[in-house]
Order: C-alpha cells, then sequence, then structure tokens
C-alpha cells in the first residue's frame, strides 16, 4: 500500500500557489535587442519563468515603441505574445478609478499609465512579482501600502 497523502491546509496552499510575474516593458523589449543593457539578464530570467508572464496593453505599447528601430524587434515580440508566453488579462476600463487614484498619487514621480496598470495589476493578483528594469518599483505602494515584490537587476 502506498502512503497517503493529506491535501495540504489553505496556509500551505497559498504559499505553495505559482507566484503570478507582471511584465513591464523594459524587460520585455531587453529580451529581443541585443545591445540592450539588460539584455542577458532579461533572457535568463525568461528562461526561468513559467509563462504565462502577464501584463497589460499599456506595456505592450511602451515595448513595441522601445523595439520600434531593432531590426525583427516587434515581429519578435508579437510571435512571444502569440506563442502565449505573455497574457493580457488587465482591462483598463474595470480599474479606471483605482488606475486614476494611483497617477494621482505618484504625479510627482510622474507615474505612467503602464505603471499604473502594472501597479494595479500587482494590487488585483496578490502573490504577484513585477519584472522590471524601471527603479520606481521599488518606490511605488499598493494602495493599502505594501511594497510590491520586484525582480529587477542588482542595482549599479
Amino acid at each position: 500500500m502506498g502512503r497517503r497523502i493529506s491535501p495540504p491546509i489553505q496556509s500551505t496552499w497559498k504559499t505553495m500557489a505559482k507566484t503570478d510575474v507582471l511584465i513591464d516593458a523594459g524587460p520585455l523589449a531587453a529580451a529581443f535587442y541585443q545591445r540592450d543593457q539588460h539584455y542577458e539578464w532579461a533572457r535568463r530570467q525568461v528562461s526561468h519563468i513559467s509563462p504565462p508572464m502577464y501584463t497589460c496593453e499599456a506595456v505592450l505599447s511602451e515595448a513595441f515603441h522601445l523595439l520600434g528601430s531593432v531590426p525583427q524587434g516587434a515581429q519578435k515580440l508579437l510571435d512571444f505574445l502569440e506563442r502565449g508566453f505573455v497574457a493580457v488579462p488587465f482591462s483598463y476600463a474595470e480599474h479606471a478609478g483605482p488606475v486614476r487614484e494611483l497617477m494621482r498619487t505618484y504625479a510627482d514621480q510622474p507615474m505612467s499609465f503602464a505603471d499604473a496598470g502594472l501597479v494595479r495589476m500587482a494590487e488585483v493578483r496578490r502573490a504577484a512579482q513585477v519584472f522590471t528594469t524601471d527603479d520606481d518599483f521599488h518606490v511605488y505602494r499598493t494602495t493599502g501600502g505594501e511594497a510590491l515584490d520586484v525582480l529587477a537587476p542588482a542595482a549599479r
């Protein structure tokens, strides 16, 4: 007879759950541009993350802009999206109030629309890590005052 394994209790189950990774434009673009200072770091991180990573359309717009002059950059990013490595579950229309409030709170930074979307996603997806090259995410807090779990390159 095999060992009987009881189901995990709720608190254990929560800590065992997969952490969602919210990807920002910096590493998304860096992964497809060999001359980017974060290229190697971004590629290494992406290779260790189970898809899908999550983002918002504003981040995709920024990433496509950053890759605008990179040969085949936009096509590589489109391929990455179509293969399911990144999902876009966020709808601004459903989160307009909180996004506006975040941008008002961080107006002195200033907080971009894309950054506000990712912070809001981190609030909604409680076990989330923000994958970024942007130091501002170390400053941003949720509306409840919690620091974000940030995956970023080591400070230079």
